[in-house]
């Protein structure tokens, strides 16, 4: 293997949570070597980052969860501490409107429960009544609702394809190197991984292999025998006109499971597939009317009377990578494979938790150990204990 063809690190998928790791990374002062990010996507065309919904949100269940996006948030709302390239920063135009978690009498304790975490940590967020939120917001219906929890601020949605191309040039910048390519096997050397294999028939040494692979994470963890809970699910995403306008509505979640919030002059809108509903492995990423017309459409209607004449626009498709133990990121190395290190599984929550996780691994490349923030409750470990984290708000 020639010298060239070997790396400090090689980062597997160079999406927002490979292009984190390799931008913190190069941005230290204590790490010189050589960073490859392989992308099979030169186009993200298909990436989960490019077809998400682009939000971003405090309140979580879990304390770590909450922290994680916090330091997302800084980081979308002042870029230029981060991203910026010749005095030029990325325009991420982050619309801070907030997120509206709505509950019934059956969710209203959970609803509790997460609004009394949040407001431990200094969130900004309250908890409101019926009459409360019909005062706020007279175009929601609210009599079979028992309570809601709204974000007051560091909540909202943002320009997914600015912030990664804003971390993607940050790092070509600091001399990080893209290379388009599949990867096809990992090569194996005692307790570790000595090379990643790529289509084309070449590899690249390693130090060190980050798997950011997204909806493929557990087939490049099966490469080296690793079995990875993280499966691709599919989440479809509706564009829709309606003939009344909503104001700065927040990003509001139904108790169904079904969000709305506005793009622009119109709305997009989804949902999380209910318990007991199928919700199977696929790479597919064709969009799927049926779902709104038969639930998601009715729902807002109820929900939003002014809804009932909404008009479709559009409708795409794209992946939640699902840790179907606890619906939490797994972030780390691997105990026994010494320099295989895992960014997977974030469950819909990888573009919020992407900058955080991207300092994370780079500390942990640089010195062994997490530095900032720990994110060891986000361990592999916990996968071979079968020890769920249990994540509550998952939208």
């Amino acid at each position: 293997m020639r010298q060239s063809d070997r790396a400090d690190v090689v980062i597997i998928g160079g999406a927002i949570v490979g292009s984190s790791v390799a931008t913190f990374l190069a941005m230290r002062p204590d790490f010189d070597g050589r960073i490859v990010v392989v992308e099979r996507d030169a186009s993200f065309r298909t990436s989960s980052t490019t077809l998400s919904a682009a939000s971003i949100r405090l309140q979580f269940s879990t304390p770590l969860n909450i922290e994680i996006s916090r330091f997302g948030v800084d980081l979308i709302k002042h870029p230029e501490r981060y991203l910026a390239v010749n005095g030029e920063v990325p325009q991420i135009d982050f619309v801070e409107n907030g997120y509206l978690f709505l509950a019934t009498d059956a969710g209203l304790a959970t609803l509790e429960h997460n609004n009394a975490v949040q407001r431990g940590l200094d969130v900004p967020v309250v908890l409101l009544t019926p009459p409360e939120l019909h005062s706020r917001f007279d175009w929601l219906r609210t009599d079979d609702l028992a309570g809601g929890s709204l974000g007051l601020a560091d909540e909202g949605w943002f320009d997914a394809y600015a912030l990664l191309q804003g971390f993607r040039r940050k790092a070509r910048s600091l001399g990080v190197e893209e290379r388009i390519g599949e990867v096809v096997g990992l090569e194996r050397d005692g307790g570790g991984i000595r090379a990643v294999r790529l289509a084309d028939g070449s590899s690249i040494g390693a130090d060190w292999v980050v798997n950011a692979a997204g909806p493929r994470a557990a087939d490049v963890a099966r490469m080296v025998d690793v079995e990875l809970p993280v499966r691709p699910r599919k989440r479809l995403v509706y564009h829709v006109d309606a003939p009344v306008s909503l104001g700065a509505a927040p990003l509001t979640i139904d108790p169904s499971g079904v969000y709305v919030r506005p793009e622009g002059a119109a709305y997009i809108t989804g949902f999380s597939p209910r318990d007991g509903d199928p919700d199977p492995d696929t790479l597919d990423l064709r969009a799927d009317r049926a779902p709104f017309d038969s639930f998601v459409w009715p729902t807002l209607a109820h929900r939003v009377p002014a809804f009932d004449r909404l008009r479709l626009l559009d409708a795409w498709a794209g992946h939640y990578e699902v840790n179907t133990l606890d619906h939490n990121a797994i972030v780390g190395p691997h105990p026994t494979i010494t320099n295989l290190l895992f960014a997977n599984g974030f469950s819909g929550h990888g573009l919020q938790q992407a900058p955080a996780v991207g300092r994370g691994l780079a500390e942990w490349i640089v010195s062994g150990g997490w530095q900032t923030l720990d994110l060891s409750p986000l361990g592999y470990e916990r996968i071979t204990r079968n020890e769920p984290m249990r994540e509550l708000n998952v939208v």
